[in-house]
C-alpha cells in the first residue's frame, strides 16, 4: 500500500506529521515517534516573546501590547518557566536532526513585525528541513481594520521568505472576512504550505480566586469539520501544500482529510491522549480501509471529495445549511 505523499516539496512516507507540541522536547520521544511511523516532526515553537526577552534583556518588554497576545497578562508564562531560550532552541533543532531520519520542521510563533523573524535563518542554519510560522494573533484594537491585520500576516511572510531558502508554511486561524482570498494572497506571497487551522486557546475565570486562568482542552474529532471544509474549498485553487490540523484522531479522520485535499494531516491531541504508539494504529486503519475499498495509493483519493470534484460544490459553501438545520428533531416531551 502506497501511503507516500509530498508536503512543501518534502517526500514523506505517509501523511501523518507530529505537530508542534511538548512531545518534541524529548529526543527519546521523537525516536519513538519515528519508530511508530510518523513521517515528519514539527518542533515545539520558539516564541517571539522569548526572543524579545533575550535580545533586550528587559522583562518589561514582555507586557507591552499584551492585549494583542494570546498569552496575555496574568496567564502569560514567566521567563523562568520557558522550556528553552533561543540559543537552546537552535541547539535542540540540531540535535533532533541528528537523532531522527524524518524531516524536522522548525516553528516560530509570533504576532507582529520585528527582529524575531530573523531567527528563521538561524533555524535553517540549525538544520531544519522547513519552517512553520505560527502567527498567533488576537486583534483587540477596535480601531484596527481587517486589511491592516491581513497586511501584518503578509509582511511577516515576506520578511521570512527573504531570509530563508527552506520551505515555509503558515499556520493561521479561520477568522478572516474572506478566508479564500487570504489563502490566495498568502499563496501569491510565496508560502509553500498552509496549515489549517490554528486553535486559539481561550482563558477561563477562576470564580473563587477571581483570576483569569489558562484553559487547555485537547481537540476532539468534532473539530476536524472546519479545516476539512476549507481544505476542500482551497484544493486545486492554490499552488501551496495544504496541511490539516485539529481533530484528527483516527485513520478514518485522516482519510477524510486526504479526500478533502490535504497533503498531510497533523497529530497532536491524539498523541497526547492515546500515546505516541497510536501512530501505528492510525496507519493500520488507513491501510485496511484502502485495501477493502481497492485503493492502492493516497494519490488516488487526494482531493476526490474536494469542492473542485464535488458534484454539488455549493454543499461546501453553504455546508448544506438548510438540510443540517432541518435534520434535527426535538426530543419527545
Amino acid at each position: 500500500m502506497d501511503l507516500t505523499t509530498k508536503y512543501m516539496g518534502l517526500d514523506l512516507r505517509n501523511p501523518l506529521v507530529a505537530s508542534a507540541s511538548p512531545l518534541s522536547q524529548s529526543l527519546d520521544v521523537c525516536r519513538y515517534l519515528e519508530d511508530s511511523g510518523i513521517s515528519a516532526i514539527v518542533c515545539f515553537s520558539l516564541f517571539e516573546e522569548q526572543i524579545i526577552q533575550e535580545s533586550l534583556a528587559l522583562e518589561s518588554h514582555l507586557t507591552q501590547g499584551t492585549e494583542s497576545f494570546a498569552e496575555s497578562l496574568s496567564y502569560f508564562p514567566q521567563p523562568e518557566k520557558f522550556f528553552v531560550g533561543p540559543e537552546e532552541y537552535l541547539a535542540h533543532i540540531s540535535k533532533l536532526k541528528k537523532t531522527v531520519g524524518v524531516p524536522v520542521i522548525g516553528s516560530l510563533n509570533g504576532c507582529s513585525m520585528g527582529g524575531w523573524t530573523k531567527y528563521a535563518r538561524h533555524i535553517q542554519e540549525a538544520g531544519a528541513d522547513a519552517l512553520e510560522l505560527n502567527i498567533y494573533m488576537i486583534p483587540t484594537d477596535l480601531n484596527q481594520r481587517g486589511e491592516e491585520i491581513e497586511k501584518i500576516y503578509l509582511d511577516i511572510v515576506e520578511s521570512v521568505k527573504k531570509t530563508v531558502s527552506i520551505p515555509v508554511a503558515v499556520k493561521l486561524g479561520p477568522y478572516f472576512s474572506n478566508m479564500a482570498n487570504m489563502a490566495k494572497r498568502l499563496d501569491t506571497a510565496g508560502v509553500n504550505g498552509l496549515v489549517l487551522f490554528n486553535r486559539f486557546y481561550q482563558p477561563d475565570i477562576d470564580l473563587e480566586n477571581l483570576e483569569v486562568t489558562p484553559s487547555l482542552r485537547l481537540s476532539t474529532p468534532g473539530a476536524m469539520t472546519l479545516p476539512m471544509r476549507w481544505i476542500a474549498i482551497l484544493h486545486g485553487r492554490v499552488k501551496c501544500s495544504l496541511a490539516a490540523t485539529g481533530g484528527v484522531h483516527t485513520g478514518f479522520d485522516a482519510l477524510k482529510m486526504i479526500m478533502a485535499g490535504a497533503d498531510i494531516t497533523m497529530l497532536c491531541s491524539a498523541l497526547l491522549k492515546n500515546g505516541v504508539g497510536s501512530v501505528a494504529a492510525i496507519l493500520k486503519d488507513m491501510e485496511e480501509w484502502m485495501k477493502v475499498h481497492e485503493y492502492v495509493s493516497l494519490r488516488q483519493m487526494l482531493g476526490s471529495m474536494s469542492q473542485k470534484s464535488c458534484a454539488n460544490p455549493k454543499d461546501f459553501e453553504r455546508a448544506n445549511y438548510m438540510k443540517v438545520l432541518q435534520s434535527y428533531s426535538s426530543p419527545v416531551v
